[in-house]
């Protein structure tokens, strides 16, 4: 007997737009906090991905949540899904 098929849980991250110059293109900065091996002293590390914006909605310094998504160019893996009021 064949097992149902379970829809792919897509991972979500919250970030900030920080550059809006490409056409149908974000890139939104990521922060999260990291432990040093020997000091065990949290530290940020951010990291930059490039997301969907079909309609050019988004503009630098909004918070957005960027979900996982086919790969839509050679670096574009994430498209943006909402944008969350501050």
């Amino acid at each position: 007997m064949a097992s149902p098929i379970k829809p792919k849980i897509k991972r979500r991250l919250t970030g900030t737009v920080v550059s809006d110059k490409m056409m149908k293109t974000r890139v939104v900065a990521v922060e999260s906090l990291k432990k040093h091996p020997k000091y065990l002293k949290y530290f940020k590390v951010t990291k930059r991905f490039k997301a969907h914006d079909p309609e050019n909605a988004y503009k630098a310094g909004d918070k957005v949540v960027i979900e996982e998504a086919r790969p839509l160019s050679r670096e574009k893996r994430w498209v943006i899904t909402s944008k969350l009021i501050v």
